[in-house]
């Protein structure tokens, strides 16, 4: 699986690089900087409680 981000959606609010660190890391204003896309299975848990967090819904799992 690997994690994919809607930047039309994404305000920001950060709420991804603190649930998923493995994958996802904030810049300075919260916005979401991709560091790996492929999420580990030992990480597949935190993935989707990140997806389900994202109050823009800006994240998703893709296969």
């Amino acid at each position: 699986m690997r994690i994919e981000v809607d930047w039309t959606r994404c305000d920001g609010h950060g709420l991804c690089g603190l649930l998923l660190p493995e994958n996802l890391e904030n810049d300075g204003d919260g916005f979401p900087l991709v560091r790996r896309r492929e999420v580990a299975d030992a990480d597949l848990r935190h993935a989707r409680r990140a997806v389900a967090a994202c109050p823009a819904l800006a994240l998703r799992l893709e296969p």
